[in-house]
């Protein structure tokens, strides 16, 4: 711990530490919707850059003279990046540092298009979880994820699966690093 602060007599006070992490698994709670803010706006940086870094040669994503042929009239936003992006959005919220892994993705859908501009907002719900039979100390979660623009329309949903830490083996792993620090810096 740093000392920083003084008490009344002037001497040194430890600061208590709190490190920023996702939710162990016992304290995802079903029927709660985690939204997660802020809001992320697509610009037309971030479409060409994530369509060309995936090598997605799609003229829907990259011509813009194309793009106004075609029924939406101007160029869509890659639908991977929407997904990405909503899944990113619930990181710092829901499993940093708790995650063990990603399992997989079901229901996957895009029902209204993405622009350049729009705003994206996602939010999470828990639809399941259990404690894993074959992993102590883990538990499987299933969220529901949603992204919206900002005009509140829907404009992806996805279902993701994935491994989770239970706070006592977060903690313990959690205490074993900090001990091994000390160690290093000592």
């Amino acid at each position: 711990m740093t000392e920083a602060m003084t008490d009344a007599a002037g001497e040194p006070v430890p600061l208590r530490e709190v490190v920023q992490r996702g939710l162990w698994f016992e304290e995802f709670e079903l029927g709660v919707r985690y939204l997660h803010r802020p809001g992320r706006t697509v610009t037309e940086a971030d479409n060409v850059l994530f369509t060309t870094l995936t090598m997605n040669p799609q003229p829907l994503h990259l011509d813009a003279a194309f793009a106004a042929t075609q029924p939406f009239g101007r160029i869509l936003v890659n639908s991977l990046f929407t997904l990405s992006t909503l899944v990113g959005q619930s990181v710092g919220q829901l499993t940093q540092g708790t995650l063990v892994a990603n399992l997989g993705f079901g229901e996957v859908a895009f029902p209204n298009p993405v622009f350049v501009g729009d705003t994206l907002y996602g939010e999470s719900v828990v639809e399941s979880k259990r404690l894993s039979s074959s992993r102590p100390g883990e538990g499987i979660v299933v969220l529901g994820h949603t992204a919206r623009n900002q005009h509140g329309v829907v404009v992806a949903t996805a279902s993701r699966t994935m491994l989770v830490q239970t706070r006592e083996a977060g903690e313990r792993t959690s205490a074993g690093a900090r001990a091994a620090d000390r160690g290093a810096s000592g």
